[in-house]
């Protein structure tokens, strides 16, 4: 009789998941609409004083306003010579809080940075969905390829969590335009991160339509660099995820692993020596060796 109980809640439980998988996903893997931080976008004071930085304004192939700011460096000479990273956010927040992200790069790495709002977040239009996102992510690539001065630049993907899943996607499709990768605590796909939040789930993944299958799209890539960050106390995508990622890497340009014990979902860009392995890896897989010193780890 308790098994019976049993077996009915967890129906019960998965049923009334499902209904609201099935009709509320994209509002539930993009919260933008209902989070005040996610929509609301204020350029941090610092890109003004200490990094040049100019709002650009997009229009998508499905004729959607995007924004994205452009730190691109001061002397144009020096600038078409630099790399340029397009940094990629995750679901529950916005470009705005990534002045970590913009300092380390624009200031340490001396790179021209690009830093994409997807439609739903922060000043840009649209509704957020894969679809939507995949095509922000493109054009937010081809302005770069198109620019004046940094069309010829090395392109570098920083992403984190579901940024991670745009920048291994748009990696996939573009990799002549792409010089090097950098993922951050994400996951296989929707489906298969769904059970590991609520195991009833697994059950229903069929009705997903957000899927984000980045252990199919990872396999694609045969010439970029890799870099996989994972924080080992991540809670919300369990590191399993990247631990698969990465076997599933079959790049013939290089790839590395890097694990920070103390690092979680949120908090993995400021455990110690974070900023120096992406230094490292992008000495080997993006700068001259000689051509650059090496930061203190602290």
């Amino acid at each position: 009789m308790v098994l019976l109980e049993s077996i009915l809640t967890g129906t019960t439980i998965a049923i009334g998941s499902g209904t609201l998988l099935y009709y509320y996903q994209k509002e539930l893997l993009y919260p933008a609409k209902y989070r005040k931080k996610s929509r609301d976008f204020t350029v941090p004071k610092f890109f003004d004083e200490e990094i040049p930085c100019t709002e650009v304004i997009l229009t998508t192939k499905d004729k959607v306003r995007i924004r994205a700011y452009l730190c691109k460096r001061k002397n144009d000479e020096e600038a078409c010579e630099r790399p340029t990273v397009l940094a990629l956010h995750g679901n529950r927040g916005n470009i705005g809080k990534q002045s970590s992200i913009t300092r380390n790069f624009y200031h340490n790495f001396k790179c021209n940075i690009m830093l994409l709002s997807y439609r739903g977040y922060g000043s840009s239009d649209g509704i957020p969905s894969e679809e939507g996102i995949k095509i922000d992510a493109q054009t937010a690539l081809d302005y770069i390829k198109q620019h004046p001065i940094l069309h010829d630049t090395k392109v570098i993907l920083y992403g984190s969590s579901l940024g991670g899943a745009v920048a291994i996607d748009l990696a996939a499709k573009n990799e002549d335009e792409i010089d090097a990768l950098i993922i951050e605590n994400t996951f296989l796909s929707i489906p298969k991160l769904l059970p590991t939040l609520f195991y009833p789930l697994k059950y229903i993944t069929f009705i997903c339509t957000q899927i984000w299958p980045s252990d199919e799209q990872i396999k694609k890539i045969k010439k970029i660099p890799i870099l996989f960050l994972s924080g080992k106390l991540d809670a919300l995508v369990s590191q399993q995820h990247m631990k698969e990622l990465y076997e599933l890497s079959n790049t013939l340009a290089g790839k590395e692993w890097k694990e920070f014990p103390y690092g979680n979902h949120g908090n993995t860009i400021t455990q110690p020596c974070y900023w120096n392995v992406i230094e490292e890896f992008l000495l080997w897989a993006i700068f001259d060796k000689n051509s650059k010193r090496g930061m203190n780890c602290q």
